[in-house]
């Protein structure tokens, strides 16, 4: 039998023991065996510590998130070895789409935030900068570091793949390495994964590691620095948390405990309504999915006393419903438990609730192609609790399989303390839509739950349900649910942060920050900044317009076009009593002058005004004021582009406006969208006439077969079909692809050397010559170029159709022969 190979200083290795065997949770077949006995878990950890820490933590954030994304891909390509994996954990289609697509979708996740959100540097400035000194000379703000250490991460069986992938999203984009242990129980699975997650070769060397079966004494090596998550039971988990490696050290703990979640039907949910029928929908789901193995299933079931009887009837019946047996069969709704060991766990713990509360319904005990004797298989159980507040098992027990409890309330005071007996959970539901009661029942039972989830006719057809965590929101929650948080967007780093406050001058913290701080020196130059591309502008680049003198007339014309006519701009006589002498510019007014001092009219990198942060007005402008205004680049953001969108980044200008006494009267932060280099030439004809200067018939190729005269005759091919000579009759591409092709001539990666002309046969050559030698081809191709400039000027909307890319217009025409032209040119070394 195959035994799993664990991955640690950067080498498979196979453990020396026996091992544990793993089964096929359906049919009882062993899959596996995992084994870790001889492993040297302290070196595992210091090449985290050493070789994982440096090459992770020297990336920056937007490096990492482009790391996560790539990886995300890779695995994707992979899914369907991942599924095939997953049937045998006892998982449906369904279930697995949530624990495999599921993970991937938390990496994308990350991936898009980091590229929107975070630097393009190793650190990240987190908050404002603080003033701490009345001249402002002495600044303080904070930086995040990647904590120096190694992050241990302790997986629940319930979601082999998720499991991981969810720690990993925020550890490595932290740039925090990481161990991963996952359950044995489907670490089959995971082993899968992350076998083609290192295959990929785009993560670093020693980020990752993977110990596929027991802990053995792995924590006794943790130290100041690392870092322990952990899923799985409250028990478990304060045993790890109290341990003296963790509990001696600075070693930070984070636990994500199973809980004994609820869902809350609101009073005024009659049979009939539409949130009836939503909760008994939810609350089957939550029963049923991954065979109720899952840390956010609702365990308590919180209805008003007067509907016991009819949710009782009505989820019987839904549960009646779900057909159960092999994940591998169309008609199976739920699969099994995850394994046998498992199953007796569970009716362990079904035999405790039916010592103090009544079993209600007990499911149909029909198997799909499955038997119960070789499969881990439980019909759903649904208990009722009918003295909710004298009857404390159902509050404590959880059964962690298809099993709830019903249990009834009077009013939302009730069903508010019902719900924190719990002791702490991941998440609560309420399902109403009666707001009043919706908004009493979830502030009183907020401090006793990670997430509150609300359900009505207003949000179902868009809702992600009860049980699904989600990157950009907090997952965890206090008390027995572990006193953890994961994910919430990018507050999930901060786990795996060091904050430091950095104290200093203007410059100082200029220099460390890479952001600009005001009283810093300023670069001046003649070039105007909005004249550079985003990789040209520097920090501190800076423009000093010149002033304009704001007159009665700019107000009232203000006051006409804007139709603000509030008193202050328009009516002298209404001033008495306020912190106004005259009437006064409207501060809108004023940013808008600014901005018409400061931007340059000649057409450049920057493409577009993105937005507007933090501005202040801090001293009335009259008329008579003159203004200037100090622009300076403040901070650079880069940024991912997808689609028809031009690649660039955003860059921050701190606008300080200043009245003729150099008094400040008002500070912005404005963003604007400023291109990229493109790494492919101008179709300016003299351009590319002085690169073809370089090129002759002895002129070698970097790649490929063409002749020099070839390759110039293939290229005025293409712009002879770009103008419609001769119009293409056809699109190799296909119609679902098309639109992928088109957007990528936006991109600035280049043209695949080896990349094969659909429409051409393997032996067919590209052209016949038609031209008496490479001058007059060269000639032939410079001039039909001037009339591609020519023609799309004289007719900007045609459209001419492109054998690989399709219809093509001006705008992609331009694109395709700029890409087109660095590819050959670059084969011949000609730049």
């Amino acid at each position: 039998m195959e035994k799993l190979k664990n991955y640690i200083y950067g080498e498979w290795v196979e453990g020396t023991g026996n091992g544990m065997p793993l089964y096929n949770a359906v049919t009882g077949e062993q899959v596996a065996v995992s084994d870790t006995e001889g492993l040297n878990f302290e070196q595992a950890l210091d090449y985290g510590r050493t070789v994982g820490y440096k090459n992770l933590s020297s990336m920056t954030f937007y490096d990492r998130g482009e790391m996560l994304k790539k990886v995300a891909l890779y695995l994707l390509e992979r899914k369907k070895k991942y599924y095939e994996l997953s049937y045998k954990t006892g998982a449906t289609h369904a279930d697995s789409w949530v624990d495999i697509e599921g993970g991937f979708g938390t990496f994308f996740t990350y991936s898009g935030l980091a590229k929107r959100m975070l630097p393009n540097t190793p650190f990240w400035v987190d908050g404002e900068t603080q003033k701490i000194s009345a001249n402002g000379t002495f600044l303080g703000t904070h930086i995040l570091t990647p904590s120096e250490g190694v992050s241990i991460q302790i997986n629940a069986y319930n979601f082999p793949v998720w499991g991981m992938l969810e720690k990993l999203s925020t550890s490595l984009l932290a740039g925090v390495p990481s161990i991963v242990k996952p359950s044995p129980y489907g670490s089959y699975l995971t082993n899968a994964v992350f076998q083609d997650m290192i295959e990929s070769g785009v993560l670093p060397e020693g980020a990752l590691q993977l110990v596929c079966g027991e802990p053995g004494n792995i924590l006794d090596y943790v130290q100041d620095g690392d870092s322990v998550l952990f899923t799985g039971s409250a028990n478990t988990g304060r045993k790890l948390k109290s341990m003296p490696s963790i509990a001696g050290n600075a070693v930070r703990f984070n636990m994500e405990a199973d809980s004994l979640n609820c869902s809350i039907l609101g009073l005024d949910a009659k049979p009939g309504t539409p949130e009836f029928d939503l909760f008994i929908k939810e609350v089957r789901t939550e029963m049923t999915t991954k065979a109720g193995q899952k840390c956010t299933a609702i365990r308590r079931i919180i209805v008003p006393e007067h509907l016991i009887g009819d949710v009782q009837n009505a989820l019987s019946k839904a549960l009646d419903q779900t057909k159960i047996g092999n994940p591998l069969s169309r008609e199976t709704r739920m699969g099994s438990l995850v394994g046998k060991q498992q199953y007796d766990e569970v009716v362990r713990k079904v035999n405790i609730l039916k010592s103090e509360t009544e079993l209600v319904y007990d499911g149909k005990h029909e198997l799909i192609d499955a038997d119960y004797d070789n499969g881990a298989f439980m019909s759903p159980k649904l208990f009722l609790n009918d003295k909710p507040f004298e009857k404390n098992i159902s509050h404590d027990v959880e059964a962690f399989g298809p099993v709830s409890t019903l249990m009834p309330y009077k009013d939302a005071e009730e069903a508010a303390a019902l719900a924190k007996r719990g002791k702490g959970s991941l998440v609560g539901s309420i399902i109403s839509h009666d707001e009043k009661f919706i908004a009493e029942t979830s502030w009183k039972m907020a401090s006793q739950h990670g997430r509150i989830f609300v359900l009505n006719r207003d949000n179902a057809k868009e809702s992600t349900g009860h049980g699904s965590p989600l990157p950009t929101l907090m997952h965890g929650g206090p008390g027995r649910a572990g006193g953890g948080e994961e994910m919430g967007g990018l507050n999930g780093l901060h786990f795996f942060l060091q904050k430091t406050a950095i104290q200093g001058s203007p410059d100082v913290l200029t220099a460390i920050t890479k952001v600009y701080q005001q009283g810093a020196e300023k670069k001046y130059a003649d070039k105007h900044p909005f004249q550079k591309y985003f990789e040209d502008v520097e920090v501190g680049d800076s423009l000093e317009t010149a002033g304009r003198t704001v007159t009665d007339a700019d107000i009232v014309n203000f006051s006409n076009v804007s139709w603000d006519h509030f008193y202050a701009h328009t009516d002298a006589t209404s001033l008495t009593g306020t912190i106004f002498d005259k009437t006064v510019a409207h501060g809108y007014f004023i940013l808008s002058a600014a901005a018409g001092l400061f931007v340059s009219g000649k057409k450049g990198p920057v493409i577009a005004n993105y937005g507007l942060e933090n501005c202040s007005f801090f001293k009335p402008v009259y008329a008579g004021d003159t203004i200037t205004v100090y622009l300076t680049a403040k901070e650079k953001i880069n940024r991912g582009v997808k689609g028809r969108n031009i690649p660039s980044g955003v860059v921050k200008w701190l606008v300080e406006v200043v009245n003729q006494r150099e008094e400040v009267v008002c500070v912005a932060t404005i963003l604007t969208l400023v291109a990229k280099h493109s790494p492919f030439i101008d179709l300016n004809v003299k351009n590319v006439q002085k690169i073809l200067g370089g090129l002759t018939e002895t002129t070698s190729l970097n790649w490929g077969k063409m002749s020099p005269q070839q390759m110039i005759e293939h290229l005025e091919h293409g712009v002879l079909v770009s103008l419609g000579e001769p119009e293409a009759d056809k699109c190799f591409t296909p119609e679902e692809q098309l639109e992928k092709w088109q957007d990528s001539l936006y991109n600035h990666r280049k043209m695949p050397k080896d990349f094969p002309a659909p429409f051409l046969a393997e032996d067919e050559t590209l052209l016949e010559l038609k031209h008496k030698n490479l001058e007059a081809a060269k000639q032939s191709f410079l001039d039909n170029l001037k009339r591609f400039s020519v023609y799309y000027k004289e007719n900007s909307q045609a459209e001419h159709m492109n054998f690989v890319f399709g219809k093509l217009n001006k705008e992609m025409w331009e694109l395709m022969h700029k890409k087109h032209f660095t590819h050959h040119f670059e084969q011949f070394g000609l730049i």
